[in-house]
């Protein structure tokens, strides 16, 4: 019995071998600027993240264009790098950084990120990225400083025709009959709105809002010197306008009742408050402008207080849809045109690639 189990542990031992030099086995060697091999497990670890994002299992074709997406990858990348072209890692921490606070609902640095995923999933944010991207943030972040090298490659090569795409008329016309509905004003007010913290100091705060006031209502400074004044250093408080909308969402930013923002909206503009003592503040606010719910049109803004119109809005969305469909097809286009022999030992192809492709029949 015994000498059965270790016969057993051995061929364990042997078949986990054979799998680890399965995985170290180079599939493609890409020699555009320099040396650098594909192997099964790099692809591995590219597929094992893409099932993580879509939940599919993956067929040998399926994981032959994923591995010819990455020569691709690298083959544009090497090219960038022959070009002179580079993406510093600071921007890339920023792009990571700010599609996770898209994710999470705000600006967070990368240790707030981490406190904030152990806070809520229990788990590391290595953890977490390997559960929802099948990668580490290392590994994360390589691959988005690829993507973005290989865009700004991409990008330097096909300038001019950039450049000369664009929506025509009807396009832009078609596409706002389709979303017209989409295009609308709720009821907004503007508001000028002047901010004292209390830090503890109740009464300091409620006079500097008084002080404040007075001068306002008395004409003694305008919205834009109160403005300018509260972002001076010490000023210890807060000033500007503001877009509010009829929604409880604003009353809450505003640290209202609803039905006290209801009654705002009953007030002309001109109207100005009384301070409001709140248990962290005193404020005041004057009502500067009114804008009443409408169905927008192409010529109108799309904003109150700016001049960006619907026209302008839609024109500018569609161009760099369009930009965006144009870098796809030239980055096909480029990555195809360095995809020669010269470029790229494959070292495995037909029966040989489809074996070693097939590891979860293994």
């Amino acid at each position: 019995m015994k000498r059965f189990a270790l016969v057993f542990i051995v061929s364990m031992v042997a078949a986990a071998a054979v799998f680890a030099q399965s995985d170290l086995q180079v599939l493609a060697v890409i020699k555009l600027n320099k040396n650098e091999s594909i192997t099964v497990k790099q692809l591995k670890t590219r597929v094992e993240a893409y099932k993580k994002q879509t939940g599919k299992v993956f067929t040998v074709e399926e994981k032959k264009q994923i591995l010819d997406a990455l020569i691709d990858e690298k083959l544009v990348m090497q090219a960038a790098q022959k070009a002179g072209i580079s993406v510093p890692d600071s921007s890339v921490d920023q792009y990571f950084l700010q599609t996770m606070s898209q994710q999470v609902g705000k600006n967070v640095t990368e240790q707030e990120l981490d406190t904030l995923v152990q806070q809520q999933t229990k788990m590391s944010l290595d953890d977490y990225m390997k559960q929802q991207a099948g990668m580490t943030v290392a590994d994360y972040k390589e691959y988005l400083k690829a993507q973005l090298t290989a865009q700004q490659y991409i990008i330097s090569q096909r300038q001019s025709e950039l450049k000369g795409i664009a929506p025509t008329d009807d396009e832009i016309r078609a596409f706002y009959e389709l979303h017209k509905a989409s295009f609308v004003w709720s009821d907004m007010i503007k508001i000028f709105l002047v901010f004292v913290p209390k830090n503890g100091k109740p009464e300091d705060a409620k006079s500097k809002a008084t002080e404040l006031l007075n001068s306002y209502k008395d004409k003694k400074m305008t919205r834009d010197q109160i403005t300018v004044k509260s972002k001076m250093d010490g000023s210890g408080f807060q000033a500007g306008e503001m877009l509010i909308n009829k929604t409880e969402n604003s009353a809450s930013q505003l640290g209202v009742a609803y039905k006290d923002l209801i009654d705002l909206f009953t007030k002309d503009a001109g109207y100005i408050s009384d301070i409001q003592d709140n248990p962290t503040n005193c404020q005041f606010y004057a009502v500067t402008d009114k804008y009443a719910a409408k169905m927008l049109a192409l010529s109108d803004v799309v904003q109150p207080g700016t001049t960006v119109t619907v026209y302008d809005y839609i024109k500018q969305n569609l161009s760099q849809q369009k930009q965006m469909e144009y870098l796809q097809t030239a980055a096909t286009e480029i990555s195809k045109s360095l995809d020669t022999p010269e470029n790229v030992d494959r070292k495995k192809t037909g029966a040989d690639l489809d074996k070693l492709l097939n590891w979860e029949g293994k």
